[in-house]
């Protein structure tokens, strides 16, 4: 097993036996604000040489997840499950949008592999988390008079993430390695110790939202787990006809299959404060997120294998 998971499993062991490793408030936004930073200036540096324009299509293409998976979440939760149409709506938000976490394991993951991806998959993070803010908040705003997008749209870009995201990808384009070399010593070098703490907080939080996820019922806990594999099937899909490399395509799939706890729930919060976060946080946080770090990135290894060319 991955040391990164087991990072992540032994955080999720000591909430469960109540151990008492939390990390303070402050800490825990430095490691997130390292993290972002980190995989925003990578990218950057990466993109540095290269043509954008060229890269368009691509990026269109993975944008489209956004749009795609609310929109087959939506129906399931409102229809199916009967949850009422905001808070269906607000949870379809959270899985179309993606998990930074998430993105950081399957990074360590493809790397400890020797699996090779695009430098630029930075930008799937960010082009990501606001096309499933929006449908997500059309759909729960259906049938109403005013729909305030100018406003969502703008509380969506100034979201942490998204900035944090943006503002590494923006100064690494700029500058280049050569120029970023000395800093490599906090933002490279101490990548993977940051992960590994971060993992061990997520693991802690994770073992609190436990009981959010079942307290919702059987329905939330399965739809926490299969909306994942039918989405990570659909990221790999789209990865592959792109033309993506297999850990490009793998990075894909698994950004598909994860599910916002950070972005989405600012937003959701500021624009629909009537909906039930708990609920929300309960099947991607509580269940969705653990599924993925333990056995969705493998699985979605394996199916790429197959799946890819």
């Amino acid at each position: 097993m991955d040391p990164i998971v087991l990072f992540f499993l032994f955080g999720l062991l000591a909430g469960i036996l109540k151990c008492d490793i939390k990390f303070s408030e402050s800490i825990s936004e430095l490691m997130m604000i390292l993290l972002l930073i980190t995989i925003g200036l990578k990218g950057g540096m990466e993109l540095h040489n290269q043509n954008f324009l060229l890269l368009l299509p691509k990026l269109a293409a993975v944008a489209s997840l956004g749009v795609i998976l609310p929109l087959i979440a939506f129906p399931i939760l409102f229809k199916v499950a009967g949850i009422n149409r905001v808070d269906a709506a607000s949870l379809a938000a959270h899985y179309g949008s993606v998990s930074v976490g998430t993105f950081a394991v399957c990074i360590a993951f493809l790397n400890n592999n020797g699996i090779t991806y695009e430098p630029y998959v930075s930008l799937f993070v960010i082009i990501l988390e606001i096309p499933a803010i929006i449908v997500g908040l059309t759909l729960a705003h259906k049938g109403q008079q005013e729909t305030k997008f100018i406003s969502i749209l703008k509380e969506t870009v100034r979201s942490k993430a998204v900035i944090l995201l943006a503002g590494g990808l923006m100064i690494g384009w700029i500058s280049g390695k050569q120029k970023l070399e000395p800093y490599n010593a906090l933002f490279v070098k101490l990548f993977y110790g940051v992960l590994a703490m971060f993992l061990i907080d997520m693991g802690r939080t994770v073992s609190t939202r436990l009981k959010e996820a079942k307290k919702h019922g059987l329905f939330v806990l399965a739809f926490g787990i299969l909306m994942p594999l039918v989405s990570g099937c659909i990221g790999i899909l789209i990865g592959t006809f792109s033309g993506l490399s297999l850990g490009g395509t793998i990075i894909v799939g698994v950004l598909a299959a994860s599910a916002s706890y950070i972005a989405v729930p600012a937003a959701i919060k500021m624009s629909l404060p009537q909906a039930n976060l708990s609920l929300s946080l309960g099947s991607s946080l509580g269940v969705t997120f653990p599924f993925n770090v333990i056995l969705g990135i493998p699985l979605f290894y394996q199916i790429a294998l197959r799946i890819h060319p």
